[in-house]
């Protein structure tokens, strides 16, 4: 998560890590679907209206995470040194978020989404957000000069990646093999001098 600079910010992020960690607690306690914001709020000991100025929704509660790793994800394209090839970059990246929500702990909030349809509709529009941001970051790279169809195409790809190796039986062997394949498709969407996206 990033780290807030000020005493106001900070205050009002560990206001937010309060909500989401308590609202992850009775999740996994009682049940996605038997627990409401009103509970939410009453446990973390905060009024229902402070609970939606920094969620706006049930589901986000479960992806508290999210606008960290869009961050991230885009950050990988704008922050990588100055002849890093695109791709090496975004699969590190991959791999690092694989790794934490591969983690043990992660398991049973996984088998909670995979249970709720709600939660499962809303990671999907979460990746396709993701992917839209990335698409754009790549974009927006002079370095990169590709179409938009090929920056939106090879971010979903990167994405995509993310989801089927958390759900393989060896995540970090699965993040290798199906970049291998997204390095691929670059190499012919890149021009013949620039197969890597450097600069």
């Amino acid at each position: 998560m990033t780290v807030p600079s000020g005493r106001r910010e900070r205050k009002k992020a560990a206001t937010r890590q309060k909500i989401a960690d308590t609202a992850l607690r009775l999740f996994l306690e009682r049940g996605y679907d038997t627990v409401g914001i009103r509970d939410v709020a009453a446990e973390a000991d905060v009024a229902v209206t402070t609970v939606f100025s920094h969620f706006a929704s049930k589901e986000a509660l479960v992806f508290e995470q999210d606008q960290d790793f869009e961050q991230r994800l885009t950050q990988a394209v704008t922050s990588r040194a100055p002849h890093e090839p695109l791709i090496l970059a975004l699969r590190r990246e991959i791999q690092a978020l694989v790794r934490h929500c591969t983690a043990d702990s992660a398991a049973p909030i996984w088998r909670m989404i995979d249970e709720s349809p709600a939660l499962r509709e809303y990671e999907e529009s979460m990746r396709l957000r993701h992917a839209e941001s990335l698409a754009t970051a790549i974009a927006a790279d002079p370095d990169l000069s590709q179409t938009a169809t090929a920056c939106r195409t090879i971010a979903r790809f990167v994405i995509d990646a993310y989801s089927l190796a958390r759900e393989a039986a060896d995540p970090q062997t699965a993040v290798d093999e199906i970049f291998q394949m997204i390095e691929a498709a670059w190499a012919v969407a890149c021009p013949s001098g620039n197969p890597t996206g450097t600069a």
